[in-house]
């Protein structure tokens, strides 16, 4: 069985991870019109409809898209719980699990897109691509915070270092999931 364990792991990361895309790019204010972030909105504006209807919005964040994600991965695990016959976890146990997956989701998303990021800064700058113009739009805000605390030194910014920093802090404290 362990196939079936593997796509349906599959199918629920890559429908979180559009979810949490989502998110991101609706908290980074990135480009509406870009084809990528037309696609993820088109994707998951269906099930995130209903969601928006009950969770507020907070500012300009809005967390349905991250709600979506924690459904999407709590129904991932009930379902392998329920096809594996030797584990037996509660609801909460689950709910607990699914939280720290999109936690842990939306953290190694922005690690790897502050990666992205740095690497096209010195590749191709100014890239008129959607894809290198979308991880640029997600990390920016993040830089630009971390350069209000932190000026660049000698024309080298360590924006991406602090961050990679936070965020293996933060993920080396939360519990292993999935």
């Amino acid at each position: 069985m362990d196939p079936i364990f593997l796509i349906i792991r599959t199918i629920g990361e890559i429908f979180a991870f559009i979810a949490i895309l989502r998110f991101l790019l609706q908290a980074a204010q990135a480009d509406f019109y870009n084809p990528i972030s037309q696609a993820v909105v088109k994707f998951t504006q269906a099930p995130v409809a209903p969601i928006q209807k009950v969770v507020p919005k907070i500012g300009r964040f809005d967390f349905s898209p991250l709600v979506l994600a924690f459904l999407i991965k709590l129904i991932t695990l009930v379902i392998l719980v329920t096809l594996s016959s030797n584990i037996g976890l509660d609801v909460l146990t689950l709910a607990m699990l699914a939280l720290v997956g999109v936690i842990d989701s939306l953290l190694s998303m922005i690690f790897w897109a502050t990666i992205g990021s740095v690497i096209i800064s010195w590749v191709a700058p100014g890239s008129p691509h959607p894809a290198p113009q979308i991880l640029l739009q997600i990390t920016e805000p993040l830089f630009a915070l971390v350069r209000r605390v932190l000026p660049s030194i000698g024309g080298l910014d360590l924006s991406p270092i602090v961050i990679f920093l936070v965020i293996q802090i933060i993920q080396s404290q939360l519990p292993r999931v999935m």
